[in-house]
């Protein structure tokens, strides 16, 4: 499989990642099917199958719920196959979303992620923004508490999962290493940040909701899954796109068609 460089943390991420919110959180998500939480056999089975495929990007976040507890659990010694991006600032308690961006709450939600994964290291740390980017990023001091994270080498690239095109150009313009975004063949508005990072040449660019949370495609493709994929990394500035199945014949649907593509 294709990978990309990913800036700050010195290596590189497939450029298919396996997002886990499914793997620990079932409540209050935008799927449009519910689901129940997999056990721990579906899970390593997932993995397992993930690896197979080539991907070795994992995405997280302490607001999916018991998401990294599993992965501390379940990926043993077989942590260093694996880049983890992980997030900080939200919450998910009692079935809402709590946020803090303060510097002693970031610094004490990467410390519970380090316990929680049992490593010493994440390879990405990214704020889970509320939509204040701008705020977050300026006023907040939380990434002040990331940038003393990765001097410490508990975190090697620090970004943010943004929500506004302003807040996504600016993560870039202040040198953070990475960002999240939306961006598909239907959601376009974003498409700025990533001319932003792809011009600054030292910002790598994680894609989010790439096939809409299951929501994609208008009837008129032979094949969305590939011409969404293939849509987004014709810009040059993708890095890698997270994608949170738990069906392992979709997984591997989405590897081939991301197989098929011819990269810039």
């Amino acid at each position: 499989m294709k990978r990309k460089f990913l800036h700050g943390a010195g290596v590189e991420v497939s450029c298919l990642g396996l997002g886990t919110v499914k793997f620990g959180r079932n409540e209050q998500v935008k799927y449009p099917t519910s689901f129940d939480l997999p056990d721990d056999k579906t899970v390593l089975s997932l993995l397992d199958l993930a690896q197979e495929q080539g991907i070795n990007l994992l995405d997280t976040a302490p607001a999916y719920g018991t998401s990294e507890i599993r992965l501390g659990e379940l990926l043993g010694n077989r942590r260093d196959d694996w880049v983890i991006v992980t997030k900080a600032g939200e919450e998910f308690i009692d079935g809402k979303s709590v946020f803090d961006f303060s510097g002693p709450a970031i610094k004490k939600s990467v410390e519970r992620t380090l316990s929680r994964l049992k490593t010493d290291r994440v390879e990405a740390v990214l704020l889970h923004s509320d939509g204040n980017d701008i705020d977050i990023l300026e006023n907040s001091g939380a990434v002040e508490a990331l940038q003393e994270l990765k001097e410490q080498g508990k975190v090697l690239s620090i970004g943010i999962s943004t929500k506004t095109v302003d807040g996504g150009i600016r993560a870039v313009e202040t040198g953070l290493d990475a960002v999240m975004i939306t961006y598909n063949p239907w959601h376009t508005e974003e498409e700025p940040i990533l001319d932003a990072a792809h011009a600054r040449g030292s910002c790598s660019v994680f894609i989010k909701k790439a096939f809409g949370s299951g929501w994609f495609g208008d009837g008129s493709e032979e094949d969305p899954v590939y011409s969404a994929l293939n849509y987004i990394f014709t810009h040059p500035g993708s890095t890698a796109v997270i994608t949170g199945t738990l069906n392992p014949k979709h997984l591997k649907e989405n590897v081939a068609a991301l197989n098929r593509i011819s990269f810039p």
